[in-house]
């Protein structure tokens, strides 16, 4: 149906501005019911979609700041691949203590979702030490010494808890006050080793030497097999340490 479904959040439902997004979705500014909003228009099937508005209702119960989806007229947290959330306010982290807050508020995340059940589709770092392929990642398409070098790193990683992990938790996908902060960008939400989310500048996480370099390592391998085919995922293979 396309930006047509947006008709569902009320006939004074209108797109205003197109904001930067993954590569995967068309994001816009959204005036729905009088207020600001942001909606994403992607390709994920429903089953990924209510996984992860599920997750995001879940998380705001549970006191968490995260885009919590406005249901359409009639009570649907989506429809059509198209999924409408409200504006958060904030700044992007930028002092060591605003990456601590990350950090806590990443660890409350994780805490909050133990035993969490994995996205529809997706694998976890540790599957893939077996599996070939899952979510965006087909390691048949890289070199064979290459996914050697990143099955090592997640292959560390083996028999850790699990939970859900935001996936992405870069500066563009936080926004901060005084009194909160906000995740955005649920698209790389996933099950997994919380460790991969608190790879932070300045170790904010503060991880001891070999926590951080296992978490390093397995982020990288992480990144480059999910971008492989591109520049980025070539220099985050060099990332990963040679067996």
């Amino acid at each position: 149906m396309g930006w047509e479904a947006l008709g569902q959040w009320g006939a004074d439902a209108v797109r205003v501005e197109r904001l930067t997004g993954g590569v995967a979705n068309d994001v816009w500014s959204v005036h729905v019911g009088g207020r600001l909003a942001v909606a994403r228009l992607g390709a994920r099937d429903d089953a990924d979609l209510a996984w992860e508005t599920g997750l995001l209702v879940h998380l705001d119960h549970e006191g968490l700041t995260v885009p919590t989806p406005i249901p359409t007229a009639d009570g649907r947290l989506f429809a059509d691949g198209l999924v409408v959330m409200p504006y958060l306010e904030g700044e992007p982290p930028m002092t060591p203590d605003d990456w601590r807050r990350v950090a806590d508020t990443l660890r409350e995340l994780h805490r909050l979702t133990q035993g969490w059940p994995q996205r529809p589709g997706w694998r976890s770092s540790t599957d893939l030490v077996h599996a070939e392929s899952g979510t965006r990642i087909d390691l048949g398409a890289m070199p064979a010494e290459g996914v050697a070098r990143c099955r090592a790193a997640w292959a560390r990683l083996s028999g850790r808890r699990t939970s859900v992990v935001h996936g992405d938790p870069n500066p563009g996908n936080v926004r901060m006050t005084a009194g909160q902060v906000a995740l955005l960008d649920w698209d790389e939400s996933h099950v997994d080793v919380p460790d991969l989310d608190l790879v932070l500048p300045g170790n904010a996480a503060g991880l001891d030497p070999v926590a951080h370099d296992t978490a390093a390592q397995a982020s990288a391998a992480w990144e480059a097999a999910v971008c492989w085919g591109d520049d980025y995922a070539l220099r985050r293979l060099t990332e990963v340490r040679a067996l």
